[in-house]
């Protein structure tokens, strides 16, 4: 029952967060970030596993899918404390729904995750923990390198800056894949 009352949560709060992004800002450019992305995947994974227990099981692949999005989430929330906190502060980076997708939904998904939802997993699954992080190093280098110039996104994380986005493309796949490590040994 807390299982499906904290998924529960986890879902309505991005939900409502992301609501709250969309008054500044079109919703075309609020998925344009990581944290919006990887957030309604993880509120997409909650809502899965609370209405297969509310069904009266979990399956595997909804508990690997809570995986993923739980593993996409805590790489959002240390990215922002390790990077985003000190260079573009911790107040912006912790105030309105910032505060819940950058906190308080990762660190439920977390918990919900080590606590009811981590299904028995061969280690070969954390490889698909890093796959949003590689799926979007992707997308974003593309958008802000490579793409037509009119469409072209300014690159709001900073990570290619001065030519030195091999270096930051690689710590965030090494960090995603050492998250995906540490919640499957956990």
């Amino acid at each position: 029952m807390v299982s499906i009352l904290v998924n529960l949560a986890i879902a309505l709060l991005v939900v409502l967060a992301a609501a709250g992004h969309t008054k500044s800002a079109p919703l075309k450019v609020i998925l344009r970030y990581f944290t919006e992305l990887s957030n309604l995947l993880c509120a997409l994974a909650a809502l899965a596993v609370a209405v297969c227990r509310l069904g009266g099981g979990l399956p595997y692949a909804v508990g690997v899918l809570k995986y993923v999005g739980t593993a996409a989430v805590t790489v959002t929330m240390l990215t922002v404390v390790c990077f985003l906190g000190p260079t573009i502060g911790y107040k912006t980076m912790f105030t309105g729904p910032d505060l819940w997708l950058h906190a308080v939904c990762p660190a439920l998904a977390i918990i919900s995750l080590l606590l009811w939802d981590k299904p028995a997993m061969p280690f070969r699954v954390v490889w698909l923990g890093t796959l949003p992080v590689a799926l979007y190093t992707v997308m974003y280098i593309y958008r802000v390198l490579y793409a037509p110039e009119a469409r072209r996104w300014k690159d709001f994380y900073g990570f290619t800056r001065g030519g030195k986005w091999p270096p930051s493309c690689a710590a965030m796949l090494i960090g995603a894949f050492a998250v995906s490590v540490v919640l499957w040994l956990i």
